[in-house]
């Protein structure tokens, strides 16, 4: 009796793809997959069954072995099954979280979400002066694109076209922009005057994604 690492691995093979072409187009890492398809990964998410089914056209019960494709059963339709639902969204590069550095646009690049995340992009944390805000190196920051933050909100941040992740405040009476990070290790960024027309907020930050546990 097939297994669903050997169904989903057949699956793979009947594309005629490799790993890497795979995961480009359904947003699964390579590693991922071949983990699903030697069985390495036991419990598979419902969401990447599906992803992979509708890559494959092969349909996600009869990968999961609840039927044959000359069957109509719709999984997501099972009482006892809730689907995760999630979303893509591009990763565009590094964030410094200490020096400023340049933000690299690869949009080649997403990270998958949970869709509750109001995100238009995401960044990668480099440093460790954030991590009073429990940002650490390597971290994943979820940014929403806008102008303007409200002062003590964590934001993305352009200066000269570089980038850092910062708690903004702003005294426009006094012409003066202070980029504070959560680390004692580091002091304030204070930019005033003619000196605001080089720097440009990118969004809020309003979500993470911590490799630390």
């Amino acid at each position: 009796m097939s297994t669903i690492a050997d169904r989903i691995n057949n699956a793979i093979q009947s594309t005629g793809l490799t790993y890497e072409e795979i995961a480009k187009k359904t947003g699964i890492s390579k590693s991922a997959l071949q983990r699903y398809a030697t069985g390495e990964t036991k419990k598979i998410p419902l969401d990447r069954i599906e992803k992979i089914a509708e890559f494959t056209k092969i349909s996600a019960a009869s990968l999961l072995g609840w039927k044959d494709d000359s069957q109509d059963i719709d999984v997501l339709k099972i009482d006892n099954i809730l689907p995760i639902e999630t979303k893509r969204i591009p990763l565009l590069g590094d964030i410094a979280c200490g020096i400023p550095i340049f933000a690299d646009e690869d949009f080649s690049t997403f990270v998958e979400a949970a869709s509750s995340i109001n995100a238009d992009f995401c960044l990668r944390a480099k440093g460790d002066s954030m991590i009073g805000a429990r940002i650490f190196d390597g971290d994943i920051v979820f940014i929403h694109k806008q102008p303007t933050v409200e002062n003590g909100q964590i934001a993305a941040v352009i200066i000269d076209d570089e980038a850092t992740l910062k708690r903004v405040s702003y005294f426009p009476e006094k012409q003066m922009l202070i980029l504070k990070p959560e680390n004692p290790a580091y002091q304030d960024f204070v930019y005033v005057g003619g000196e605001l027309n080089n720097i440009l907020i990118l969004g809020k930050a309003v979500a993470f994604q911590s490799l630390v546990k």
